[in-house]
């Protein structure tokens, strides 16, 4: 059986962010970060050229709506997206909260873009989001819907073990699937373990890794067959519960790259390493693209063109490609 990733590079463009998620080992205060430029970015991309990865994940702290910094935030994200078009990469964008607006502009430079859920419970929001106004159940699923009718196509998530509920879960997941049904623009929903860090404030004990399998199964029940399920293989450190996990029906490991910028204390596993042990089960781990073959025809003829240049395969990538 065939399972996927995509090989990835992380590009941030600050760690700066108006939230303060008890849970974070990724943010710093609004002001304290100098964001990366342009220069330091090609000379980084430069280096990945002929390498083998594929996508580029462009991962932003938030500058809050109403800074006089937003549009420039923006613009510099546009930029390096761009960046990373002519350098023959494909980007994919997760920056957190955006206007309707802001989404159709990102679209032009990206072949597909993501923002986890986390949980649609409201009572997060006096517990580890009590100081995050963008984790408002409502505005993240908006966010969801303007990926919908912009055709964008989309990865979203679950955190789990956060303080929520496996009813919890269960909402989540619905709330995933009205949307799908209504747009189709879904093509992988991750199902993220807490796991702590060495930054967070959070007091909590990690999620158990050995209930995953269980959640995954759930997953599989209320989820469509087009939505794939992904999950995070640095976050889950016994073989045999990947290999649980697998069973359950996870069938895609995410992005792999050098540094997972949200879990820092977690390295990521080698490809060729991870790809050993699954072949000892009878996986078969193979690289992807960060659009699925069925969205590509969603894309304009500038971003078509930047994906059939691409070596790497997917599943019945040429097929559709012709």
């Amino acid at each position: 059986m065939q399972i996927t990733y995509s090989p990835a590079y992380t590009i941030v463009p600050t760690y700066e962010c108006f939230n303060r998620c008890s849970y974070c080992n990724f943010r710093v205060d609004p002001g304290r970060d100098v964001w990366l430029n342009l220069d330091t970015a090609r000379n980084r991309l430069e280096k990945l050229q002929g390498t083998g990865v594929c996508e580029v994940l462009v991962l932003s702290g938030e500058v809050h709506p109403r800074s006089p910094r937003r549009s420039l935030w923006l613009e510099h994200i546009i930029n390096l997206c761009q960046l990373a078009l002519d350098l023959g990469f494909l980007p994919h964008t997760n920056v957190g909260i955006l206007t309707r607006d802001e989404m159709a502009e990102l679209k032009k430079v990206n072949v597909s873009m993501g923002l986890m859920v986390e949980q649609v419970t409201p009572n997060l929001l006096t517990t580890v989001h009590r100081h995050a106004p963008s984790k408002i159940p409502e505005v993240r699923l908006e966010q969801l819907e303007f990926a919908g009718q912009l055709k964008i196509p989309f990865t979203t998530g679950l955190l789990l073990g956060i303080g929520e509920s496996s009813g919890d879960w269960v909402d989540s997941l619905r709330a995933i699937v009205e949307l799908q049904n209504r747009y189709g623009h879904i093509q992988e929903v991750i199902l993220q373990p807490y796991s702590p860090g060495s930054s967070e404030t959070h007091q909590q004990t990690n999620f158990d890794p050995q209930q995953l399998p269980q959640v995954i199964a759930l997953a599989r029940q209320i989820l469509p067959e087009s939505i794939t399920i992904q999950i995070p293989p640095n976050l889950i450190l016994d073989a045999e519960w990947l290999f649980a996990c697998l069973e359950a029906g996870a069938r895609d490991l995410g992005g792999i790259s050098p540094i997972d910028e949200v879990n820092p204390d977690y390295a990521h596993p080698d490809h060729q390493q991870l790809g050993a042990v699954l072949a000892t089960r009878n996986y078969e781990l193979i690289p992807r693209l960060p659009i699925y073959p069925q969205y590509i025809p969603w894309l304009d003829a500038k971003l078509q063109a930047a994906v059939k240049s691409q070596k790497v395969y997917c599943y019945n990538q040429h097929e559709i490609l012709g």
